[in-house]
């Protein structure tokens, strides 16, 4: 994929990620925090299902899940926690208290998993930039959190 086509891509999809939290905090006030948090993934998981169906013609292609190391298949959870804490979390810190203790999260581990090279990533350092960066995204974090409604 073109360099600039998956950074627009992804800003949009950031930008409707925004979205999730009230939306889904909003479906938890009628189905509870956990119902909701189910809603929201059971569609995920639907929707992903028949792109599946469509792309592979079954789901032949998944036989190979039985080889899969256990690890590999925990990032459903990862996103269970993200909808479920969100959408408790919002009504406190508001969307942009979410997405931006979210994003303060995902790049400080994710630079921390460069550094160590987990996963497959290629090593990259902790050059003084990047600890800049984690420390403004800290502050950012701090001050779009703070009350003043």
């Amino acid at each position: 994929m073109d360099r600039a086509l998956a950074i627009a891509a992804t800003i949009v999809v950031g930008g409707l990620i925004a979205f999730q939290p009230p939306v889904n905090s909003q479906l938890g006030r009628h189905v509870g925090v956990i119902g909701a948090a189910f809603v929201s993934t059971a569609i995920s998981a639907l929707v992903l299902l028949a792109l599946y169906l469509v792309l592979n013609g079954g789901l032949g292609g998944l036989s190979a899940l039985r080889d899969v190391p256990w690890h590999q298949l925990t990032g459903g959870l990862m996103g269970a926690a993200l909808v479920t804490v969100s959408l408790v979390t919002v009504r406190t810190l508001g969307a942009g208290g979410v997405v931006a203790a979210t994003v303060a999260g995902q790049l400080i581990v994710s630079a921390l998993l460069d550094r160590a090279g987990v996963l497959g990533l290629e090593k990259v350092g902790l050059t003084p930039p990047r600890l800049a960066g984690m420390g403004l995204l800290i502050v950012g974090t701090l001050l779009i959190t703070q009350p003043g409604r």
